[in-house]
């Protein structure tokens, strides 16, 4: 289900950026950015694998067809098994190397960013016991992030929308907390709105795109809650949030939720 050939460079990528890494050193922004993208390619196909399997793995258990059924999860479990491997390194790489050596305000919300991101990934596939755990977790980090970005970011940075945009999926998506989910948005909304004005150039582009990526989820959210039904179809989550010295790049896909028919997040 995904390029052997592209896995492996992206792996490659990721095993010379862990080097990097492991030097203690606080990174660059582009250094940062380039162990955030190379894990999240190492990963988003194998995330994509596991949707498609346990949607198809539904549909056949609907039908009754049990020998595929049996077939579908000794795949899943390996699909499964690979992303826990990729989940583990690379949250041992943050809490060990990343955390440890970040200096300032910003790298400190965007490590705690994506450790919240990754522990959120396992609580996706985790069973019971072991998603409350990954659940746990992913929420201590994002608190750890947002304290953090209270005090050293100002409500427009992109970074800081980003991990409201991340946070607040996790609400609605793990803790199936929609009216949580929509207070947090609206709050980084709101928020942010009110300081539009003092955004400088560089960022404006890449804070209104979070801005409306919120706005979008609040809305879909807030008809779910006042129709009191099924989650909505697609929920937007930033994936990362990527600077490079002559480009601002926003990285972000819809997220397909539980229905078998609609997919889950890209």
């Amino acid at each position: 289900m995904y390029s052997v050939s592209t896995t492996a460079a992206h792996t490659q990528m990721v095993e010379a950026m862990k080097n990097v890494a492991k030097l203690d050193l606080e990174l660059t922004v582009e250094e940062r950015n380039l162990v955030s993208v190379g894990y999240k390619n190492v990963i988003g196909a194998r995330r994509a694998s596991w949707r498609i399997l346990s949607s198809i793995e539904q549909k056949e258990e609907a039908k009754g067809n049990e020998q595929n059924v049996k077939r579908i999860k000794e795949y899943r479990q390996r699909v499964e098994d690979e992303l826990a491997k990729i989940c583990n390194d690379i949250l041992s790489v943050i809490d060990q190397h990343l955390i440890p050596s970040a200096t300032s305000g910003e790298s400190t919300v965007f490590y705690y960013k994506m450790k919240g991101d990754y522990c959120r990934y396992l609580a996706e596939f985790k069973g019971t016991d072991d998603r409350k755990e990954a659940a746990d977790q992913s929420l201590k980090a994002y608190e750890a992030a947002a304290s953090t970005a209270a005090s050293d970011l100002p409500p427009t940075h992109p970074i800081r929308l980003g991990l409201a945009l991340n946070f607040s999926v996790f609400y609605y998506e793990i803790l199936n907390s929609p009216e949580r989910a929509c207070h947090l948005a609206k709050q980084a909304f709101d928020e942010a709105i009110a300081e539009l004005d003092s955004l400088n150039e560089e960022s404006y582009k890449d804070s209104t795109l979070i801005m409306q990526l919120l706005r979008d989820n609040l809305s879909l959210w807030t008809t779910d809650l006042a129709e009191e039904g099924g989650k909505p179809s697609i929920v937007y989550c930033l994936l990362e949030y990527q600077t490079c010295q002559c480009m601002n790049v926003a990285i972000y896909a819809g997220s397909f939720l539980s229905e078998p028919s609609k997919g889950d997040e890209a």
